[in-house]
C-alpha cells in the first residue's frame, strides 16, 4: 500500500493525476453541452427582446392561453 499520510486527500500523486484528468474532461464535456444548449434556446427563443421589444412574447402567450379555452 502506498503512503498516503501526508495528502490531505488521502490520494497517492497517480490517483490524484487521473481524478484530475477525468474531473477536467468530464467539465470541458459539460461546458460544450451548456454551450450547445444555449445557442440552440437561442434559436428555439432568443431571451433579449427582439424589434418590436417583449410584446412579441405576449403574442406568444395570447396564443397559447386561446387554445386551452
Amino acid at each position: 500500500m502506498a503512503n498516503t499520510e501526508g495528502t490531505i486527500s488521502g490520494l497517492t500523486e497517480t490517483e490524484a493525476k487521473e481524478f484530475h484528468g477525468i474531473f477536467v474532461s468530464s467539465f470541458i464535456g459539460f461546458t460544450v453541452i451548456a454551450i450547445i444548449a444555449h445557442i440552440l434556446v437561442w434559436m428555439w427563443r432568443p431571451w433579449l427582446p427582439g424589434p418590436r421589444g417583449y410584446t412579441e412574447l405576449l403574442d406568444g402567450v395570447t396564443t397559447a392561453a386561446n387554445f386551452f379555452v
